[in-house]
């Protein structure tokens, strides 16, 4: 075929004038009986012999091999037109012509059906094998997909017949130890009993023979004609027996001791050998606290006491003692101690710390405030105390901050849970970097009097420190909004600022969101927070405690929007003082809108009027209420007294305010406990009688800066109100030394009393 490609253009042109079907006949013939192993170079061949021998000699069976031709006569063309009776006139070239290609083309069609036929077949075979291959592999497939779901199905079913049987083992075995307390506590209640009725019948006994003792010697004494006397002595005994409260169980004894203090129990142990006895109970040793009696008792008494109660010894108070360094070292042998406060000690040293670290391991709870401490103690910290949990350093000033990088030897703090490190000002940012690494599991953080906090110093503390739930910043004046932003990381439940005017509305915008379980928020003296952020705080569902004193840009407006949202529902206590610019407004939608509301301060809200306190006392949950230095009067009393269930009131500096309006609210008031009427300058006499008539519980009163109280009154005070705690007198220039002894004989749960300016109370009776 390539040298047919190459040939002369000639030989084209002749194919394409003369017949091109007789040769496509011939070469087909010689193809189909030939049957050549390569039949391109065959087609090639007989080709060129049609060219040489020229198109007018050739015949169908030109290209047929003459071997392989078949011996047939030809036919005369004088026989068939005899045969068919054929007129020289139809035999024409044309007619020829014509049947020769219909015969060739009825023999090509028959051919080309057989083979394609032939082609069909084999592509059928060919497909139905790929359809078996098909069908194979998806049953293939879906059986793996099934297996794999069935496999799974069954894992899960062993995963949870396990946790069945574990369950189960789990319940039997709670069951067990059902069984096992059930019957111990049966058979103790069962000695219990009879070791006390023993006892009960040994009591019996000897008070039988008390008796029978009693008898004779009455008998003796009416011998000897001294009846009086006997008398005496018999009714002495019976007194003595009836009030021996050594007959009483072991835990009666206990919670009796428990409300005395050190002093009180060492001097009950020198009544008797009984009570001596009931002193020396091992349970009534578990917390000593010897900060009450630091200027009594002697180091030699502590260093015993110790060391006889070593084994029992939980809690451990020496706030502000004077001690020698001997006897913080007995502490050490306390081997049980989870509690230790040596704050304001100035004699405890490194030393000390060394000692009791290394006896006293399982510590839980040590405060460290105002101490000399230096960076040797926070070498001990982490290498001894393990589960330390509760840490203060407040006003620790002589470690630095390669003290803290210590924390983080050995096991490090990393169970600590508060840290107090209040007025420790030499801590740099470097320095919380440290407290961050050490003390990753930190959630109540105090840093209170720390002008040289910053916001690089939280941001570097919160970058680990995620777990923060509490926070008190108060003197920190250099925090702003980028602390709250650096905050958003941790789950902040309770937040403090105090006296803090970098900090704006823009730390509120997003409080909701950054921090949606806040519970406790104090913003107290904060001069940028304006209503826009009551606004931010008003979607806060937890939020039960808010402080927003001397915040004098918050108005009426704010505060309404506050009380719109969800946060009102919860609120339990809100401190609105010196918030200067709220009226009765405000009031009025406090009543709607906090129906849990306990505690409220609007102290200093000069736009409150009578009509405000009559909002007040439809807010029937109130318990306490600060009215200090409002326009209330005695009509606002008188509103006030229906409320019923007041328990402290505050309405100091109240110039308005006279003895009837004070008589008429004890009157209704009877379950009241504070009362605060202090630079009421109109107050006398009467308002100490009311008191005394209707309000016997009260526990704390201040009445200073009421000129014209005298000690007639504070007589009948003292007669009736037996549990007053703090009582507050100073600038009552009437009084004398005899209310003195009037509150030391009515008054004995007196704790605090202050009286300033009593120019009639000699110094000597102090």
């Amino acid at each position: 075929m390539a040298s047919l490609r190459n040939a002369n253009p000639r030989l084209k042109n002749y194919f394409k004038e003369n017949y091109i079907p007789q040769v496509c006949e011939a070469l087909l013939c010689g193809i189909l009986v030939t049957c050549p192993e390569d039949p391109l170079r065959y087609l090639e061949g007989m080709i060129m012999v049609i060219i040489k021998s020229g198109l007018q000699n050739l015949l169908w069976d030109m290209c047929i091999a003459p071997s392989m031709k078949s011996n047939i006569r030809r036919l005369s063309e004088t026989y068939l037109e005899q045969l068919f009776e054929l007129d020289d006139q139809l035999m024409t070239p044309e007619l020829m012509i014509k049947a020769c290609s219909f015969y060739t083309g009825h023999l090509v069609k028959t051919h080309f059906c057989t083979w394609r036929d032939i082609a069909r077949t084999d592509e059928n075979v060919v497909l139905a094998e790929k359809m078996n291959r098909a069908v194979t592999c998806y049953n293939f497939r879906l059986q793996k997909s099934v297996f794999h779901h069935w496999h799974s199905y069954m894992e899960d079913q062993k995963e949870k017949l396990k946790n069945m049987l574990l369950r189960i083992q789990q319940i039997i075995y709670c069951h067990k130890l059902t069984i096992i307390l059930t019957k111990w506590r049966n058979t103790a209640r069962h000695k219990s009993k009879k070791k006390e009725d023993e006892l009960i019948l040994k009591h019996e006994l000897q008070l039988k023979k008390w008796k029978n003792r009693l008898i004779l010697k009455r008998a003796a004494a009416e011998e000897s004609n001294f009846p009086e006397q006997s008398s005496s002595e018999v009714s002495l005994v019976d007194e003595t027996l009836k009030c021996d409260i050594s007959l009483l169980p072991e835990r009666a004894i206990l919670q009796i001791f428990f409300y005395l203090s050190l002093k009180d129990v060492i001097i009950c142990g020198q009544v008797s050998h009984a009570w001596m006895l009931m002193t020396q109970l091992n349970s009534l040793w578990n917390a000593i606290d010897f900060s009450t009696v630091k200027n009594v008792i002697p180091d030699k008494y502590i260093v015993s006491t110790l060391q006889r109660w070593r084994l029992n010894v939980l809690r451990l108070n020496f706030r502000g003692c004077l001690l020698r360094p001997k006897t913080f070292r007995s502490v050490s042998h306390c081997r049980n101690l989870q509690e230790l406060n040596v704050s304001d000690c100035p004699t405890f040293t490194d030393e000390s710390m060394r000692h009791i670290s290394e006896g006293c391991p399982g510590v839980l709870y040590l405060n460290l405030s105002n101490t000399t401490i230096t960076n040797r103690t926070m070498r001990l910290l982490p290498r001894h105390f393990h589960n330390l949990q509760n840490l203060s350093l407040a006003y620790c000033r002589r470690f630095t901050d390669k003290g803290l990088q210590y924390l983080n030897l050995g096991n490090g703090c990393h169970k600590l849970i508060y840290l107090d490190l209040s007025g420790c000002t030499q801590i740099s940012v470097q320095g919380f970097r440290y407290i961050a690494n050490s003390c990753t599991g930190v959630m109540h953080l105090t840093i209170n009097d720390m002008p040289t906090l910053t916001d690089n110093c939280v941001k570097a503390l919160v970058e680990k420190c995620s777990r923060i739930t509490s926070l008190v910043f108060t003197g920190a004046p250099h925090i702003t909004d980028c602390t709250f932003k650096a905050l958003s990381t941790c789950k902040l439940r309770k937040i403090r600022f105090e006296g803090n005017k970098r900090v704006t509305d823009a730390s509120f915008k997003s409080v909701d969101k950054n921090y949606p379980n806040l519970s406790h928020i104090y913003m107290a003296d904060c001069k940028g927070i304006t209503d826009s952020s009551l606004r931010s705080l008003s979607p806060l569902k937890q939020l039960t405690v808010l402080n927003l004193a001397n915040c004098v840009r918050i108005g009426d407006m704010g505060l309404k929007q506050f009380l719109d949202g969800p946060a009102s529902i919860k609120i339990r206590e809100l401190n609105l003082s010196n918030c200067v610019q709220l009226s009765d407004a405000s009031v009025m939608k406090l009543s709607e809108r906090c129906p849990n509301l306990n505690y409220l301060s609007l102290r200093n809200c000069e736009h409150l009027t009578a009509q405000g306190i009559g909002y007040i006392v439809n807010i029937f949950s109130l318990v306490s209420i600060d009215l200090s230095g409002t326009d209330i009067s005695n009509e606002g009393l008188n509103v006030l007294s229906r409320h019923k269930k007041l328990k402290e009131l505050s309405v100091s500096e109240c110039y308005r305010i006279t003895d009837d309006g004070i008589q008429a609210f004890c009157k209704s008031s009877v379950i009241l406990e504070h009362l605060d009427v202090s630079y009421c300058s109109q107050l006398s006499d009467m308002i100490i009688k009311a008191l005394a008539i209707y309000c016997i519980n009260l526990t704390s009163l201040s009445i200073a800066g009421c000129p014209k109280i005298t000690d007639s009154a504070m007589e009948m005070l003292s007669a009736k109100c037996h549990y007053l705690h703090i009582l507050d007198i100073s600038g009552c220039v009437l009084l004398t030394d005899q209310i003195l002894e009037d509150l030391q004989i009515g008054c004995k749960q007196l704790r605090i009393l202050k009286m300033q300016y009593c120019t009639n109370i000699s110094k000597d009776r102090i």
